[in-house]
C-alpha cells in the first residue's frame, strides 16, 4: 500500500512509474482469501487516520475517496469483555460517551482517569505528530530528535498518608505508566489491547505508545464496505489513472548501480529494469525484526449476523493469554448468494508469536491455539474455518518470522523508529510499512507523500506533498 500511495503521487509529478509486485495482486500484507463466496480480510480489517488515504485520493485525481470506496465509521468503536464477566462498549467520536460507557462498567471515576491520561496522551501527539509522522527521516540528526519519549509524566499525588506507586526507575514503559495512572487493571488492560492492535507491546513500548489509543479515540475507528482490499483496489485503480504499470509475480533482487547511484533493479529470473529512482516497498531482508505477528482465524458462519453483535470484540482471557478480537462486519459483500441474510463472516484473531520464536509448522500447536481462539469468540454455526499462522504471514508477505511491522514511535533511544526514507545509494528509497513512520495502513500509507516530496521537491524538503 505504501508502495502504491507513493506510486499514485510520482505519476502526477510527471514520472512514469513501474511497480513490481511479487505476488498477483496488489496489497502486499493487506491481503484477501476466498472460498464458497465468503470473502476475508487477511491483514488488517479496520482503518485509522483515514485523512491519510484522503489525501492520497484529494492530490492525485478528481474523485474523492469516499466516492471511491465507502467508509463506515465503527460504532461502537469496541466492545471489551473482561475476564470477571464485565462487558464495555466504547462510543466512536464521542468523548462524553466514553467518559460515561466507562464510569457505568467500571466503577465512577474510571472515565476521568482515562480521559486524564488521554490528555496527557494528545501533548505526546502534538510533540511529536511532525517529526514522527508528517516529515520524513533521512538523517541521523533526525534520529536523535526521537530518541527521548515526550509523554509528560505527571507528578505523583498525595492521598493522606498514602503515595501513588511510583514509576520503577528508568525509562517508563506505557504498561507501568498505564498501572500507575489509571487505577483499575480493567483499564489497563484496555489499553493494551488497543496498542496491541497496532503491533506494539505495551510492557516493552515507551509511554509515548499511549498517541496510539490517543489517535483512535480522536479521529475514530473505520471500515471500508468490501473490507480494506476494496481500499486497496480503489487506490490499484487510481494508480492506473495515473498511468502507473503494474507487474506482478515480479520479485525484486536487487537494485542496479550505475555512476555510484541506482540505475533500476534486477529481477529474480535475471531480467533487468531500468529506472531512475527506485522506491523500495517490500520487508527488509534478512533476521525477523523484533515484535510479534499474529494468528488468524477466518470463519465462516450459517445464519444470519446477530444484529446486537459488535464489528469489533475484544475478549481479555482469564489465563492472562494474548487478548483475542473478534471482527464481525456488518457487510453482505462478503456473504454468498442471493440469500446474504443466511451467511455472515467472522475473523478471529490474536497476537502471536513470529516464526522461529514457535515452529507454527507444529500442528498441535496451531491446533492449539485455534481452539482457544474459537472458544473465546464464543461462534455458533461454524460452517468451516481457514486457519492462518505467522508461517503464512511470512509465506504470503515475505515479511521475516511473520513480524507485523508497528508504527514508529518516539522514545526507547530510538529503538522503535522504522528505517529511513532515503537509501544508501543515492537514487534509492524506502516506503511501505518497514520505513519511516512504520507499520499500519495509514503510517505506510504516509511514506507516500515522504517519498515523493524527497524526489520531487529534494533532500532538504520537510512539507507537506
Amino acid at each position: 500500500m505504501g508502495g502504491m500511495a507513493t506510486a499514485a503521487r510520482l505519476a502526477v509529478a510527471g514520472h512514469r512509474v513501474t511497480v513490481l509486485e511479487r505476488g498477483e495482486r496488489a496489497g502486499g500484507a493487506a491481503g484477501r482469501f476466498e472460498r464458497d463466496g465468503f470473502v476475508f480480510d487477511t491483514g488488517p480489517g479496520l482503518l485509522w487516520l483515514p485523512a491519510v488515504w484522503r489525501d492520497v485520493f484529494v492530490k492525485t485525481g478528481k474523485r474523492p475517496l469516499e466516492e471511491c470506496v465507502e467508509l463506515r465509521q465503527v460504532d461502537p468503536a469496541a466492545e471489551h469483555l473482561f475476564a470477571d464477566g464485565t462487558r464495555l462498549r466504547l462510543p466512536g467520536f464521542s468523548r462524553g460517551g466514553v467518559g460515561h460507557a466507562l464510569d457505568t462498567a467500571l466503577g465512577a471515576g474510571a472515565g476521568e482517569r482515562w480521559h486524564a491520561f488521554q490528555g496527557r496522551a494528545r501533548q505526546t501527539w502534538e510533540a511529536t505528530r511532525r517529526p514522527l509522522v508528517e516529515e520524513p527521516l533521512t538523517s541521523a540528526a533526525g534520529r536523535a530528535a526521537l530518541v527521548a519519549d515526550r509523554y509528560p509524566l505527571p507528578p505523583a499525588r498525595r492521598t493522606g498518608l498514602l503515595r501513588r506507586r511510583a514509576v520503577p526507575a528508568g525509562p517508563p514503559t506505557l504498561a507501568g505508566v498505564a498501572e500507575r495512572e489509571l487505577g483499575d487493571p480493567r483499564l489497563t488492560a484496555m489499553l493494551a489491547a488497543t496498542v496491541a492492535e497496532w503491533g506494539v507491546a505495551p510492557e516493552r513500548a515507551p509511554a509515548s505508545a499511549a498517541v496510539l489509543a490517543y489517535v483512535e479515540q480522536t479521529f475514530g475507528t473505520w471500515y471500508p464496505v468490501g473490507g480494506i482490499a476494496a481500499l486497496v483496489e480503489a487506490v490499484r485503480l487510481r494508480c492506473e489513472e495515473r498511468g502507473v504499470e503494474f507487474v506482478f509475480g515480479a520479485t525484486a533482487r536487487r537494485v542496479l548501480e550505475r555512476d555510484g547511484r541506482a540505475a533500476g533493479v534486477e529481477l529474480a529470473g535475471g531480467e533487468r529494469v531500468a529506472a531512475e529512482h527506485v522506491v523500495w516497498s517490500a520487508p527488509g531482508l534478512g533476521a525477523p525484526p523484533p515484535g510479534e505477528s499474529r494468528f488468524t482465524v477466518l470463519v465462516a458462519l450459517d445464519g444470519p449476523r446477530p444484529p446486537q453483535a459488535p464489528h469489533r470484540l475484544l475478549v481479555h482471557p482469564a489465563d492472562g493469554g494474548p487478548v483475542v478480537r473478534v471482527l464481525r462486519p456488518d457487510d453482505a459483500t462478503l456473504w454468498p448468494g442471493e440469500g446474504a441474510g443466511d451467511h455472515h463472516t467472522a475473523v478471529v484473531s490474536a497476537m502471536a508469536p513470529p516464526q522461529g520464536a514457535v515452529d507454527w509448522r507444529d500442528a498441535a500447536t496451531a491446533d492449539r491455539w485455534t481452539r482457544r481462539l474459537l472458544a473465546a469468540a464464543g461462534l455458533e454455526n461454524i460452517r468451516w474455518q481457514e486457519v492462518r499462522t505467522p508461517l503464512d504471514v511470512e509465506r504470503e508477505t515475505g515479511l521475516p518470522g511473520g513480524v507485523i511491522p508497528p508504527p514508529a514511535l518516539a522514545g526507547a533511544d530510538g529503538a522503535l523508529l522504522a528505517a529511513p526514507n532515503t537509501g544508501r545509494l543515492p537514487g534509492t528509497w524506502r516506503a511501505g510499512s518497514a520505513a519511516h513512520p512504520g507499520g499500519g495502513l495509514a503510517h505506510a500509507g504516509m511514506t507516500g507523500a515522504l517519498v515523493t516530496g524527497l524526489i520531487v521537491e529534494g533532500p532538504g524538503w520537510r512539507g507537506s506533498y
